[in-house]
């Protein structure tokens, strides 16, 4: 018997299947999937996993494999966090039911980019919590398949605290609060001065440095974005590291205060220029936003 507390008509159903065997995987899956190929008034549902998962899904749906859309996980989470907002976003533009009703069936690349290192799986928990207040008001509903064997127990006992149907949620802007409390390394003595943050002489630096162009140009533009979202500076940008890792620090008076900057999709998701903090999460691997007693310090990393 299901007895996680309903959620409010209309909002965001946020949930967390952890299991550690393939058994487990199916037992959490095939119910959830079942939920949306029987309801009348959605598309069909996603399930977005490791291929050998989807393998297995499709074996034990027998006939109704086909009503099913099955996207390896490789094909969904193709870049960074904030990509994936852009992506989820974006498909429930193009796919989803009224008012953004579906199902998704969702497991992130824990054994690839998000398991990577500490840094990217902190990410990707932000992502986790954010997704609540991001899509709170869309009627779709997700499950966040989390194999033990391949996330390890630290990560799925992180993802819980972003979940709404566990006993350990935590409120997401408090969750982002304490991934942001940890201090982020001091720049390099040797760190490039520029101010201001001309969109050219950053894009300069980043291909004297061996930055490809087209990559340079995209690097130097959210640099400007960030700036522009940032509004008056203070002091000289800072600029340092080995290609792709160009890091750019920009500080300003003005507090940001919102774990959400940057993250809430515009009505066009594509990166094009204009559209601030979300124009650079797109584009760079690390857009780090620490506020304190002088204002602000955003850090941005290509890659």
């Amino acid at each position: 018997m299901d007895t996680r507390p309903a959620p409010a008509p209309g909002a965001f159903d946020h949930r967390i299947a952890v299991f550690d065997s393939d058994d487990g995987f199916l037992a959490a899956a095939l119910p959830f999937l079942a939920e949306g190929l029987a309801a009348p008034d959605e598309p069909s549902p996603v399930a977005i996993a490791a291929p050998r998962k989807l393998d297995l899904l499709r074996d034990a749906l027998g006939g109704d494999a086909g009503r099913v859309r099955c996207v390896p996980h490789t094909d969904w989470y193709t870049g960074s966090a904030a990509n994936a907002v852009a992506q989820g976003a974006g498909y429930l533009a193009a796919h989803a039911g009224p008012g953004g009703r579906i199902r998704l069936l969702m497991e992130p690349v824990w054994g690839g980019r998000a398991g990577r290192s500490v840094r990217e799986s902190a990410e990707w928990i932000r992502y986790e919590a954010l997704t609540n207040l991001l899509f709170a008001p869309f009627p779709t509903t997700a499950l966040c398949a989390y194999d033990v064997r391949v996330a390890g127990p630290a990560v799925v006992a992180a993802a819980r605290r972003a979940h709404p149907d566990t006993d350990v949620y935590e409120d997401p802007v408090r969750l982002a609060a304490e991934l942001d409390a940890v201090p982020l390394p001091a720049p390099p003595a040797d760190a490039h001065r520029l101010a201001p943050p001309d969109a050219d002489a950053v894009q300069a630096w980043a291909v004297a440095r061996g930055l490809p162009v087209a990559e340079a140009e995209l690097f130097a533009t959210a640099v400007a974005e960030t700036a522009a979202f940032l509004g008056p500076l203070t002091g000289a940008a800072l600029l340092w590291g080995e290609p792709p890792a160009c890091v750019c620090e920009l500080r300003a008076a003005r507090r940001v205060d919102d774990p959400l900057a940057g993250f809430v999709p515009p009505p066009a998701t594509a990166p094009q220029p204009g559209q601030g903090l979300w124009y650079a999460r797109q584009v760079c691997a690390y857009v780090d936003v620490r506020d304190d007693a002088a204002g602000a310090a955003v850090r941005l990393q290509y890659a």
